[in-house]
């Protein structure tokens, strides 16, 4: 039976075998999650991915969400879904058991949470919203809050929202119009309109809790002057039953490309001028408490384009194997062959398959690197791995993305006609991917973060701690003859890529700042590939030793499949990298000096 969604043995690959996730048991805080445990929670989050959530999926494209009398009304089986949810406890896996999470490795939660992703993006994006609002809450929140909120927000009793954007300000969030004013009591008026808030109005819950990004009267200009808000749907009574309703409510509904089945509100409090909300944290600090939870948000995100990446190639592999037609290219006389055969075919799923996997493999390092950050006694090795995860964001949140639509595009490519049609799943899931590139501060943003901040933010020491990674495993790569050649191309980009910053980093410094930026995304995209050959080769290396050791016969294509990942990436896509990092090296400045009336159409 062809396997959906994800692939079991890869994911048991990348866990085990490649980071060894299991010795964090050795550790207090997981003594008691094994392999055998990690296991068991992954098996279950794909028998729930499988069985219950990915029915709802098309019919969830199909319905969508509806806005009636002021209410959001979910498709059909997604109330089903969130109580499943809830039930097994899936909100909170890798959160505080103290607030009604599991504690589990944030590595444990990334594969199951991958399965569930892939399943049905629409319908995560709730528990998504929950999770990302109580690490705020854990985080930032008061003794009060925690105890009226958090709990129940981890348990999905309550829903949850983050309320940021508004029509002027998108990217921009120092034009945040919302105000708060401070009343007698501590508590907060708030008035203004927020849009595009994924879950800000469900059937699924009765009440939620918005996170809403506002201005204090009299505060500064800009960002220094926003605070961040707790304002629920309905007041919470000391019993912990809701309350009257608070004057925060929706107003409709957005129509989109994908993604039917998540509401996109237009959201307005305090028309009535009755919006009560209490602080988190201090006042003026909500932006720096938002960027608290940004490299996680980021990397959610990164995980659904992933996710979703995954299921349109297993989805293509199957269809290819399946499907007959023609003959071999070079041999006239065969006859409907499986398409699998056929190079340009082979060539596409080649792709897809190198690409899921350093994309999945890279994902899984950030976790890990989450968690051996937690575990860390010593302040150089909690600084060591937030280091790796901070330049990694922007690659795991901007080039995953990027890259994922493309292999959507592909699995749409791979099915031909079929898949240009709703019949087949691929179209969807090309639809429903295409947002993941906007959420959370457009792809151009993360370039941005990258060229601009993360080369330069301590002393600009982030580069040296990721090279120093990936030439380690360079070192190891060298000492197999299979691998020493691609070992020496990756080295080789390694060198180029230190070129290329320092070249960036001293044309900002030289004044040249727009003519940096202009190249920004093409960095953000040689830096992903140097990643992903990174991650890749570590694979084949981790595969080698396995064929060399204890490996099961049985796993020996798998294995050998590892090794033309890698073979692949570095012999096709490596290449095309150095004429990018050219490129950039070229400092050609046309983008920036054409003159606004020469883009003509005016």
């Amino acid at each position: 039976m062809a396997q959906l969604l994800v692939d079991r043995r890869d994911v048991s690959f990348v866990l085990h075998e490649q980071f060894a996730a299991g010795e964090l048991g050795k550790y207090e805080q997981f003594a008691e999650v094994n392999p055998k445990i990690m296991d068991m929670v992954v098996q279950e989050a794909r028998n729930l991915a499988i069985k219950e959530l990915l029915p709802t999926n098309r019919t969830g494209d199909e319905q969508g969400c509806s806005f009636r009398d002021g209410q959001v009304y979910t498709p059909e089986g997604f109330q089903r879904a969130w109580q499943l949810l809830v039930d097994g406890e899936w909100i909170a896996l890798d959160c505080s058991p103290e607030y009604n999470g599991q504690g589990m490795p944030s590595i444990v939660m990334q594969s199951a949470w991958e399965y569930l992703l892939a399943a049905n993006m629409a319908f995560m994006m709730a528990p998504i919203m929950n999770h990302g609002a109580g690490k705020v809450l854990e985080a930032f929140g008061t003794p009060e809050q925690k105890e009226t909120y958090l709990r129940r927000i981890y348990s999905g009793d309550l829903g949850a929202t983050m309320m940021i954007t508004e029509a002027e300000a998108g990217s921009d969030l120092a034009q945040i119009q919302t105000t708060a004013h401070k009343n007698a009591d501590g508590t907060y008026s708030l008035s203004g309109s927020k849009i595009y808030i994924s879950q800000g109005d469900t059937d699924l819950t009765e009440n939620i809790v918005h996170l809403v990004l506002a201005r204090i009267e009299g505060a500064p200009e800009g960002t220094r002057g926003l605070s961040l808000f707790l304002v629920p749907k309905y007041h919470i009574r000391p019993d912990g039953s809701a309350g009257e309703r608070n004057d925060v409510v929706c107003t409709g509904i957005e129509e989109k490309m994908g993604i039917h089945g998540s509401a996109t509100c237009s959201m307005a409090l305090g028309s009535k001028g009755e919006c009560l909300g209490t602080l988190i944290g201090q006042e003026n600090k909500g932006l720096s408490i938002m960027f608290h939870m940004m490299n996680d948000a980021r990397l959610m995100v990164g995980s659904i384009g992933l996710a979703n990446a995954s299921s349109s190639y297993l989805y293509a592999l199957d269809y290819a194997r399946a499907r007959r037609q023609g003959n071999m290219v070079d041999d006239r006389d065969s006859k409907y062959v499986p398409i699998i055969a056929h190079p340009d075919v082979r060539r596409m799923l080649m792709h897809m398959k190198m690409f899921v996997e350093g994309m999945r493999s890279l994902h899984y390092y950030i976790a890990l690197c989450k968690d051996y950050r937690t575990l860390a006694e010593k302040d150089g090795d909690k600084e060591k791995y937030q280091d790796l995860i901070d330049i990694l964001i922007p690659v795991a949140k901007g080039y995953v993305t990027d890259r994922s639509i493309d292999i959507c595009n592909l699995g749409i490519q791979v099915y031909g006609g079929y898949g240009y049609t709703k019949e087949y799943p691929v179209e969807q899931l090309l639809r429903d991917v295409r947002i993941t590139t906007i959420y959370e501060g457009t792809n151009g943003i993360q370039a941005n973060d990258l060229l601009g901040r993360k080369l330069f933010i301590k002393d600009g020491n982030l580069p040296e701690r990721l090279t120093a990674e990936i030439l380690e495993v360079v070192d190891k790569a060298r000492k197999y003859p299979d691998l020493e050649a691609l070992a020496h191309k990756l080295a080789s980009l390694v060198d180029t890529w230190q070129v290329v910053a320092g070249q960036v980093k001293q044309d900002i410094g030289n004044g040249q700042v727009q003519n940096a930026f202009v190249h920004a995304y093409a960095f953000m995209d040689i830096t992903g590939d140097m990643v992903m050959a990174w991650m890749l080769l570590w694979r084949a290396c981790t595969a080698l030793d396995k064929m060399n050791g204890e490996g099961k016969k049985k796993d020996l294509k798998f294995y050998r499949g590892q090794l033309k990942s890698a073979e692949n990436f570095i012999g096709t896509v490596i290449p095309v990298t150095f004429g990018k990092a050219n490129s950039i090296l070229e400092k050609c400045g046309a983008a920036i000096e054409i003159e606004d009336e020469e883009f003509g159409a005016k």
